[in-house]
């Protein structure tokens, strides 16, 4: 009964965590292109007003903004191709950066409508409405179905034959998935989470 595991679970609840703290309503992550951060540098480049969208990135990162949103103003107004092209490279850059600054790998732009879950998106209604009850509820019951999940496996396999190495090995890996699952959850809920939803694991024990 041996099935793929893993642990997104937790870089979900990190990425809420993060999404809680942010500045203004964000309709999707920050990587895909109807994302907050591509929604600013849309509106920079309409505008050609930067800074509103300077919030996104760190102080140090700047001036590598600046000097691309210089350079594709100039290309922009040429039009045409050069103009979608000169856009598309504007968003990557500002999504890197932004996701480099948040300890994140960037893997390209996802497209408008992705599909982000339940968790993110309660938490952007949350914010639009003010209230974290509706938020409190998806993240319980998003929680209570997987560690369900994990645990009933993990028990399931626990009581194998003595000897069954196959049957036991099977048991260590929900073992331990169940055990990185607990841990990120209580490196999310205490001072020692990272506060980062670019983080993708628990800053606790290894198993």
């Amino acid at each position: 009964m041996k099935t793929q595991r893993r642990t997104a679970f937790a870089s979900i609840a990190l990425a809420t965590v993060a999404l809680l703290a942010l500045p203004s309503p964000a309709h999707a992550h920050c990587d895909t292109m109807d994302g907050p951060v591509v929604v600013a540098a849309q509106l920079a480049l309409e505008t050609g007003e930067l800074d509103p969208m300077l919030i996104w990135v760190r102080e140090k990162d700047e001036p590598e903004i600046r000097h691309a949103f210089d350079h594709v103003q100039r290309v922009r107004a040429t039009g045409g191709d050069a103009r979608a092209l000169a856009d598309r490279f504007f968003f990557e850059t500002v999504v890197r950066i932004h996701r480099e600054g948040e300890g994140a790998a960037y893997t390209g732009l996802k497209p408008a409508g992705t599909d982000l879950g339940d968790v993110v998106p309660a938490a952007d209604h949350a914010l639009e409405i003010g209230t974290v009850d509706e938020l409190r509820r998806t993240l319980h019951a998003a929680i209570d179905r997987r560690l369900d999940s994990l645990f009933a496996e993990a028990a399931e396999l626990r009581d194998f034959a003595p000897g069954d190495v196959p049957a036991g090995r099977e048991y260590v890996e929900a073992y331990v998935e169940l055990m990185h699952f607990v841990e990120a959850l209580e490196a999310i809920t205490s001072h020692h989470g990272q506060g980062n939803h670019g983080s993708t694991g628990p800053a606790s024990h290894a198993h």
